[in-house]
């Protein structure tokens, strides 16, 4: 078992930080006769894997119902990480696109030059009256 203090400094994150992480049920604790929190060794898996997850842009919702699928009574093991991995992997493959298709929209404007209010797909994106204006 371990303290906060020894579970904030074996993995950088602050006690603060782990005491939310608890609110939001990403990770646990058990509690003393005297209330102090007592952590199993496996949670430090737990903060290592919402670290990795926040790095990459996975928000805390998404981790929040990623641990859905994990064992609340061991470590998460490879194959455990594999799955939750796998759809993680699905949401940044699909924030990806986006972004490259942004940045696509983003080289035509630039290059175009115009910034035109009324025909502009980054400054005004979906005008439907700027098209009736035409028709």
């Amino acid at each position: 078992m371990l303290t906060i203090g020894e579970v904030a400094k074996r993995s950088g994150v602050s006690v603060p930080t782990l005491r939310f992480y608890e609110e939001k049920q990403l990770i646990q604790s058990i509690r003393t006769n005297g209330n102090q929190r007592r952590y199993l060794r496996g949670v430090l898996r737990r903060v290592a894997i919402i670290k990795v997850a926040q790095k990459v842009g996975i928000s805390l919702a998404e981790i929040q119902e990623g641990f859905k699928v994990l064992p609340k009574d061991h470590n998460p093991t490879k194959a455990d990480w594999e799955q939750l991995s796998k759809a993680w992997q699905i949401k940044l493959d699909e924030r990806i696109t986006l972004l490259m298709q942004m940045k696509e929209q983003m080289q035509w404007c630039i290059g175009c030059g115009c910034l035109s209010l009324e025909d502009c797909p980054l400054r005004n994106p979906n005008d439907v009256m700027a098209q009736k204006k035409r028709l």
